[in-house]
């Protein structure tokens, strides 16, 4: 991920303790997926996140749950 991709993204300067809830509990990310939902590189991020099999935290506005299950939907649609 560069520079530059970080840079655009909604997140930047926001305490990162929010993409990071104690639990994989949808009701701790909320406020996370509320900040991804209109973030101008929402999509590079999940890609991202995809692809280097990034286990924690909320990436383009989904949680660990649901990156397995897209993850898993790919592998069964390729």
């Amino acid at each position: 991920m560069n520079a530059t991709w970080r840079d655009r993204a909604a997140c930047t300067g926001i305490d990162s303790d929010i993409f990071y809830p104690a639990s994989e509990d949808d009701a701790d990310a909320v406020e996370a997926k509320a900040i991804c939902a209109v973030c101008p590189v929402q999509a590079g991020c999940l890609e991202h996140a995809l692809s280097v099999r990034e286990r924690e935290g909320i990436w383009g506005g989904t949680t660990e749950r649901e990156r397995r299950r897209i993850l898993r939907q790919r592998r069964k649609t390729a």
